[in-house]
């Protein structure tokens, strides 16, 4: 049985007998079954039955299948329906779009369309400038897939990343205020990704690039980024690099190390491992070893893609060969966005002293964080079942916040370096450990501070 999780959460209606001990009963046979209760609510009663709703998370979809079946044998217990919290939740969609304006009658039918809109719209085709102004342009995000790489899930189509990309844009609007809007294309050729993302960003203040597989995923940055006049941003790449520095350079001082003095072992060459790398010798990194699947990064490796190549030529310092595992032996740091269950705890055990293990495969990391924490000093995850998680939600809002009100029309190394900075800054020094290198994605200072910071070294870059 897998640990209970919200993310399988059901609720069950039942009927009971009107005894005392009736629920006690019920949340005994489902802890032992495996599952956690969270709620029981009263939904209806009468003389000697009670008609109950029981919420409880599980470990899986078999789990809760059990679970339900153990319910069946309980005496004088008849099971009602059984919903799923998590498609419940999905029923007709997360987003829905709203009027800011009140259209009561026909005076306010005359200023939002015809014929009061028309003049609008010749002072924005006279000045284009004054979109951002005067459309949903100054707030509006597109969130963009080809549903290549959703999750950890791999190629599920345009319909397939629809949920995702909803999840995404309701994030947007509850980190950062922003209005976004999932953008599934049913393509998934270069070409034609670029093409369509460019004629459709007249509306958008902004491009979000997501859940687009690797390599293509570089191209169709690197592409948009030239001929679109606003920031394109690859949230599995930048995103993960800004949450994944913020939280290093503060586990650092836990561990009283320092960013330029440290061995660092990346696991995964994909687009968060590239962007980390990347960001981690903008930071000033000396030392980053890089690893595919088939063994470390050198430049003598053949059969890499271009990401990987550059990778191979512009990491490695020590001229490091041979598997993970070994480039493990005496590093400090572990940093892993790749595959999991491939690292065993020998291998943390082999990590140098005060030794940092980043496991942010999901669900499953590379090495359970329990297992790494016998041997490490600091232990974080993607996971929010676990202390430290390293989570691009506390990224991406305030980044295109800042971008946004700054009116940039890119992304720089300069802005991503002091979104992490403004990140790690969040924690107070007094405050960090072990457990608490990253705040909440709840704390209410995240969003604000990485957006100030950003905004601030874009204002700089728009003035020249």
């Amino acid at each position: 049985m897998s640990a209970p999780s919200v993310s399988y959460s059901i609720t069950v209606r039942l009927e009971i007998p009107a005894q005392p001990s009736a629920v006690s009963r019920l949340t005994s046979v489902i802890e032992r079954a495996g599952g956690m209760v969270t709620a029981v609510d009263v939904s209806a009663s009468g003389m000697d039955r009670l008609q109950v709703d029981v919420t409880c998370a599980t470990g899986g979809e078999r789990d809760a299948e059990r679970i339900v079946e153990a319910l069946r044998e309980v005496d004088g217990v008849v099971i009602g329906r059984v919903s799923d919290r998590v498609f419940l939740a999905h029923l007709g969609g997360k987003l829905t779009i709203e009027s800011k304006v009140p259209i009561r009658h026909r005076d306010d039918l005359s200023l939002v369309y015809t014929p009061g809109v028309g003049r609008v719209s010749l002072q924005i085709a006279a000045h284009p400038e004054d979109a951002r102004r005067l459309t949903i342009k100054r707030n509006t995000v597109a969130v963009v897939t080809d549903g290549s790489a959703v999750l950890g899930l791999g190629n599920l189509g345009p319909l397939g990343a629809l949920p995702v990309m909803e999840g995404k844009a309701a994030l947007f609007k509850r980190f950062g205020g922003i209005d976004a809007f999932p953008i599934c294309l049913d393509t998934q050729d270069v070409d034609e990704i670029v093409a369509t993302v460019r004629h459709i960003a007249p509306v958008f203040a902004g491009i979000n690039l997501e859940d687009i597989s690797a390599p293509r995923c570089f191209e169709v940055e690197r592409r948009l980024r030239e001929v679109l006049d606003i920031p394109v941003f690859h949230d599995d790449q930048h995103g993960t690099a800004i949450v994944t520095l913020a939280a290093l350079r503060n586990a650092l001082v836990v561990v009283g190390k320092r960013l330029e003095d440290v061995r660092i072992v990346l696991s995964g060459a994909g687009a968060a491992g590239a962007a980390i790398v990347r960001l981690l010798h903008a930071a000033g990194a000396r030392d980053v070893v890089a690893a595919n699947s088939k063994g470390v990064l050198h430049p003598g490796c053949v059969g890499l893609n271009p990401v990987q190549q550059e990778l191979a030529e512009t990491t490695n310092p020590r001229h490091v060969t041979g598997t993970l595992q070994q480039a493990m032996v005496g590093a400090d740091v572990f940093i892993g966005v790749s595959a999991p269950n491939i690292v065993a705890e020998a291998d943390v055990a082999a990590m140098a002293p005060g030794a940092i293990v980043f496991a942010m495969a999901n669900p499953v990391p590379e090495v359970e964080p329990e297992v790494a924490a016998r041997h490490a000093a600091v232990v974080a995850t993607g996971r929010s079942d676990f202390a430290n998680q390293i989570n691009n939600v506390l990224a991406f809002p305030g980044v295109f916040r800042g971008l946004i009100d700054a009116r940039s029309n890119r992304v720089t190394d300069e802005m991503l370096l002091a979104a992490a900075e403004a990140l790690a800054a969040v924690v107070p020094r007094e405050e960090l450990n072990a457990a608490y290198i990253i705040p909440s994605v709840f704390n209410p200072e995240v969003t604000p501070a990485v957006a100030r910071a950003v905004q601030r070294v874009a204002e700089q870059d728009v003035a020249g």
